[in-house]
């Protein structure tokens, strides 16, 4: 049994709404936000289970910048966060 603490990012894209969980690289939609967060992590939960099966989950989610707190996996947080406009 895994505890995870994972950051999911949600976009509009036309008439869909896309779920993306960047530090796993794993995303999903739904018409809805909440059909978005719902298949989001009906998509991460199939992700984490089939690393179980392959005895790859521990390694992946370490490479993610996940860091093990008792019996919880966190997935790093920034110290900052900015958007940068580039003219080129």
């Amino acid at each position: 049994m895994y505890n995870l603490s994972v950051r999911v990012e949600i976009f509009r894209e036309d008439d869909i709404y896309v779920a993306l969980s960047p530090e796993l690289n794993v995303s999903s939609f739904g018409e809805t936000i909440e059909e978005a967060k719902s298949a989001i992590k009906e998509a991460i939960e199939a992700f984490i289970e089939e690393c179980e099966v392959m005895g790859t989950l521990d390694d992946i989610l370490e490479e993610a910048g996940f860091t093990k707190n008792l019996d919880m996996w966190i997935s790093r947080s920034p110290i900052a966060e900015e958007r940068i406009a580039l003219a080129m």
